[in-house]
Parts: structure tokens; sequence; C-alpha cells
């Protein structure tokens, strides 16, 4: 195969979630290679139809990508297919991508397409002799791939953005309707999204996975956080409130609490399938319960927020930013680079080789978590309705707050006092 830019012909694929954005990527990448004399092929689905030998797809064209970048969702469709899972699969992929000409390709998505492509591209490599340069763009609203701070995965933004506003809808239905809202909002690892989202529609509470860096997560603790806060705010005569949780606090969570773990369903890549786990009804169920016995009478309501954010249209931000990135792997391609993802900090194009940023082993980046010690998390926690070390020693707050419920302000104290500490 050659890599010659006059005989160039780019493949694009996306895979794993949809963000926001994925279009815009696809818009300029096409563009410039294009105008610099290559062919585009959009291959449909991710890896699904390579590993079993076949390029599914369409040719990409001015005319085919025109206006995409306001859409969301992607024209390519996208897959969490994985051809590592065997040596045929990688095979066929390389394949596929072989006898139809593809010499260069652009793969969107996480860490786990960063994987799946990168060694695509090595096994045509090693096993074939066979040269297919690689780029990877970034992708997830979860914001949480090894970059610098300040510098957000695309998709991140209009995620904030759209969850901010769906939360401050919830917040207006809480205050009408006199209850409280469980959330649990997309995140597999890290926090940043339900921060976000939660300093932004400014919800009473936010808890995220980094609360504990030490250990796993009882459940209990997690219900009497929530407890206590609807015990706060019943003290300023508001009987109502949302708060947020990221789902990757039920990642972290003691199996022990949650036994249904064992059999949930996974993907492709081994990770838990969120939506398949009743953690809200499990976490509902006992926080009712913990009211019930404290005296407190308010009713909460569950909600997930997830799928909602993923394909919805991009921001004016991840418009720009994302057909930056697009045009800067094509450049980054064409120019001799290869096996690298794409990023922009500075203001600047800065591609960082695939083995900088994985585990050779586990073919996983490390995951960026929300630093607790940061200014936007520590303003965030002071803002939200919680318990915290300075009310441990206001005994007036603290009998207010047994008020509340059919405790003393000694077994209130007794109870609550170790989220304080």
């Amino acid at each position: 195969m050659t890599d010659t830019k006059n005989q160039a012909k780019i493949g694009i694929l996306v895979g794993g979630g949809p963000a926001p954005g994925i279009n815009g990527v696809i818009n300029s990448a096409t563009v410039e290679a294009i105008q610099r004399g290559c062919q585009v092929y959009g291959i449909f689905n991710g890896f699904e139809y390579l590993v079993e030998g076949r390029l599914v797809g369409t040719p990409l064209t001015l005319e085919r990508v025109a206006y995409i970048h306001n859409r969301g969702g992607s024209i390519l469709r996208t897959a969490r297919a994985n051809p590592t899972r065997s040596a045929e699969h990688l095979q066929n992929s390389v394949t596929a991508l072989q006898e139809n000409g593809i010499t260069h390709m652009v793969s969107i998505g996480g860490d786990d397409t960063a994987f799946s492509m990168s060694s695509v591209c090595r096994h045509a490599q090693e096993e074939m002799g066979l040269t297919i340069r690689s780029v990877h763009v970034p992708k997830t609203i979860d914001n949480d791939l090894p970059l610098p701070q300040g510098v957000p995965t695309f998709g991140f933004e209009t995620a904030r953005e759209l969850g901010s506003r769906l939360v401050m809808n919830l917040k207006q239905d809480a205050v009408t309707s006199r209850h409280w809202f469980l959330v649990v909002t997309m995140g597999r690892k890290a926090g940043h999204l339900a921060l976000a989202i939660g300093r932004s529609s400014v919800a009473s509470l936010t808890l995220i996975p980094e609360e504990w860096p030490d250990g796993e997560i009882r459940l209990q603790e997690v219900v009497d956080i929530l407890a206590s806060t609807v015990i706060q705010r019943l003290a300023e005569d508001k009987p109502y409130g949302v708060a947020l949780l990221a789902e990757g606090i039920l990642e972290k969570m003691s199996s022990h609490d949650l036994k249904s773990l064992e059999n949930v369903e996974r993907d492709e890549h081994g990770h838990i399938r969120m939506a398949e786990v009743n953690f809200l009804d499990i976490l509902k169920k006992e926080l009712d319960r913990a009211l019930k016995e404290l005296g407190v009478n308010v009713r909460t309501v569950k909600h997930v927020l997830g799928y909602e954010l993923r394909c919805a249209p991009p921001s004016a931000f991840d418009i720009d930013y994302t057909r930056g990135l697009g045009l800067a792997a094509v450049e980054f391609l064409l120019s001799g680079g290869h096996s690298a993802i794409i990023t922009i900090q500075g203001n600047q194009v800065v591609p960082i080789p695939y083995d900088e940023m994985m585990d050779p082993e586990t073919g996983r980046t490390e995951v960026r978590m929300v630093d607790t010690a940061s200014f936007e998390y520590r303003t965030a926690y002071q803002l939200m309705n919680r318990l915290k070390p300075k009310h441990g020693r206001d005994g007036d707050y603290l009998a207010l707050l047994a008020s509340q419920t059919n405790l003393t302000p000694a077994e209130f104290k007794d109870r609550f006092g170790y989220l304080m500490d």
C-alpha cells in the first residue's frame, strides 16, 4: 500500500457512544481531504462490518457533508464492535481496508475506538507488511480522557448546556409540585459532566465518585448524604430539590450493596451497561425507607439524564471545536503523521502518540478524574446543600435539623456526625 498524498484514500469511522459534534469532524475532515486531492470514504457502524471482512459505507463528497456540522448524531452511525477480540477480526479488518484501497484512517471515538484502530494498523504492519496510517479524534461527553486541564473532549460543552437546561426544568417542577428529584447523569468513571451540570443548574446537591478516592462506596453513606440534604432543605422550609449523582458512583459501589452487579449486562469492551442496572430503584427505595424512619415525609422521583444528551445538535463551541479537530487530523495524516490522537492545546494542534496515552496491556487510557482540590470543585461543594464540618460545631443548627425529624439533637449527631468529619 502507498501513503503518498496524491493517491491517498481516507476512510472515516465512528465508534463508541454518540457525542454532539461528530458530524463536524466528518465535515471538515472530508472538505480538507478533498481539497488536497484525496478520496474520502465513510465507513458505516464503526468496526461492525470490518470485522467480517466487509467495507460497508459511502463515498463522502462535498455535497454529502454540506451543513452536517449543525446536526446531532453521526451520518456514519456508530457501533461498539471490537476488532481486538480475535486475530481473525483484526485480519478481516485489514483485508477489507486494503482490498478497497484505504491508505489512511480517521477514527472518531473514545479510548476503546482508539485502541481498536491502533491495533488494526499495528496488525497490518507487523503481520501483513502493510501500512495504514491512522489518526484518532477523541470524543466523549464524559470529558474524562487524559487531556490537559482546561482542554475539553468534544461534545462535553453541548451535553453540559443541554443537561443544565433540563435540570433547571426539573428544579422548577420540584418547586411547583413540592417533591425531590434523584437524577443520575452519564459519566462512567469520572464526575466531570455531573459536576458541570450541577454547577450550571445550581442543583441542591451533586455527588461524584471522586469524593471516595481510596475505596468502594457504601450505599448507606450515599443514602445518609441525601437524607441529610433533604432535612437541611426542610429546615429552610423547602420540601423540594434536585440531587445529581454521576453514574460512576455505581461502578465504585460495594458489590455487597448491589448484588445485581454480578449478573448485569456488559458491552463489547466489558463495561457495565449502566441503563441495565436498577441503581435508581435501589437508591430511591433505601432513601424513602430512611426518611420514613426519620419521620420525614417527602416524595422522591427518579430520573436518568443520559441518552438525550448524546445526539443533541452541537453548540457553537462544539461546532467550531470539532471542525478544527477534523481539519487538523487530515493535515496530520497527509504530512506523514501516524498513530496519534489529535488535540488542540493552547490554540495549537498537538498530536499525542497512541503509546503515550494508552496502557499497552489494557488498551485503555488513564481516566482524567475531577480534581477535588481544584477551585471548580471547592466552590461547587461550598454552594451545595449538604452537611459540612462547620455544621458539626454549631449546636443550634444541629438542633434545628433534628427538629425536622423524630431524633433528638444528640441522636441526630450520632447518626450523621461522620458526614461532618
